[in-house]
């Protein structure tokens, strides 16, 4: 279908908007807006985190792929439905299909995790593993469209998924009706798209600031372009917000009702979930922390209060433990360590004692006892070390050049 700007413009509407919620009760959770004292600090205002983690299928999903499929004519419903996704859209559309008694096929990259291939099945879809990233998998669900009459349900490009995923901005003005500034993670837009129609609508006043892992910045181009622009290679571990181009829909709404798009770069993702992690008690995925990793790279700029959309909960634990490895080591709380020792039985005992004293944690410990650069009876040691941040760190090097080590890196 081809849409002029006007015509999306006219597409989603408040009154659409308000259609959807009432669809959507019993079927979608009007999910909790939970108070961030740590980042209220920071900004120097009220925050929110409106918890779209805790909504069914773990993330805003649901709302979009529901409406959409509601939508369908009998004969639509009858030929089933089919997607394309690494995670999230599969489990939103899996789960509406089974509650309007529609079969649905989801095609998913053979590298996605298993615990959402698993969860996707679960939920009721007919799951085909195609291709090793989403592009060769999209190709394979349109293919299948095409050959059994199946209905392509588009993760973001579509009047309905937008206005499903609009009731969003709804619940945060019922919940939060003086609220300044909404921030909320952008992959292809959907979720932007609609939040912004339904916030602008009632409160044009209200800043809406869309945030794009910097790896995966497609709407920056666009938006100055004034059209979709691919990118070649987009890379980041937000997967939930890893877009290489803007869907047309939503890029006209975006365009014309969000106020900003900003980027966040992948410490300050892993930075973002582990604060969620640790002050909000919430599991978030890299892009449902996108927005609080916005508010951290520059908390003075946000206009209170706000509400910062935590999309999604869905994240790999093979992941969520890199990234919280890589996120604690982005503050600091993870030190390398390299220095000599005369090569004798207790020397290392006697350094994990000077450590032990010095309340930094052992990980890790290497050897190096062949290299050139070291004398007859010196070994080069290699520790990782846990710490409580970057002045834990200094004074761990105090302790050990204190206890007379040669700290070389």
């Amino acid at each position: 279908m081809s849409y002029g700007t006007a015509d999306i413009l006219r597409s989603v509407t408040l009154d659409d908007v308000r259609g959807a919620q009432k669809m959507l009760s019993g079927v979608a959770r009007a999910t909790a807006m939970e108070g961030s004292r740590y980042l209220s600090g920071l900004v120097g205002a009220p925050v929110h985190l409106k918890c779209e983690n805790l909504q069914r299928t773990g993330s805003f999903k649901l709302r979009g792929a529901y409406v959409r499929i509601a939508g369908l004519l009998p004969e639509e419903r009858a030929a089933g439905v089919v997607a394309a996704s690494a995670g999230n859209h599969a489990q939103g559309v899996a789960l509406a299909s089974s509650l309007l008694g529609v079969h649905s096929t989801v095609f998913m990259p053979k590298s996605a995790p298993l615990p959402k291939i698993s969860a996707t099945r679960e939920y009721g879809a007919e799951v085909r593993l195609h291709g090793q990233v989403v592009d060769e998998t999209l190709a394979a669900a349109e293919e299948y469209a095409a050959e059994t009459g199946a209905v392509f349900i588009h993760p973001f490009d579509h009047p309905d998924i937008i206005t499903g995923q609009g009731t969003v901005g709804l619940e945060i003005l019922e919940q939060c009706p003086e609220v300044g500034t909404v921030v909320v993670g952008v992959g292809g837009g959907g979720l932007a798209a609609g939040i912004a129609v339904a916030v602008k609508a009632i409160r044009p006043d209200v800043r809406i600031v869309g945030v794009q892992a910097a790896g995966a910045a497609s709407y920056p181009p666009s938006l100055a372009a004034g059209r979709p622009m691919s990118l070649e290679q987009p890379v980041t571990m937000a997967d939930g917000i890893k877009v290489g181009r803007p869907g047309v829909v939503p890029f006209e709404i975006v365009s014309e009702l969000v106020d900003e798009v900003r980027t966040v770069g992948e410490d300050q993702l892993a930075a973002a979930l582990l604060l969620c992690l640790e002050r909000a008690k919430l599991v978030v995925e890299p892009a449902g922390a996108s927005p609080v990793a916005a508010l951290l790279a520059a908390p003075q700029e946000f206009e209170g209060p706000v509400v910062a959309v935590l999309s999604g909960g869905n994240v790999d634990p093979v992941l969520m433990q890199r990234v919280l490895r890589h996120g604690m080591a982005a503050q600091g709380r993870y030190l390398a360590v390299r220095l000599r020792l005369t090569d004798r039985p207790g020397a290392l005992a006697t350094l994990l004692g000077v450590l032990s004293e010095a309340d930094a944690n052992v990980l890790d410990v290497s050897h190096v006892r062949t290299d050139p650069r070291l004398g007859f009876t010196e070994v080069e040691v290699e520790l990782q070390l846990e710490t409580k941040g970057p002045e834990h760190c200094v004074e761990v090097g105090r302790v050990l050049r204190g206890a007379g080590y040669t700290v070389l890196d």
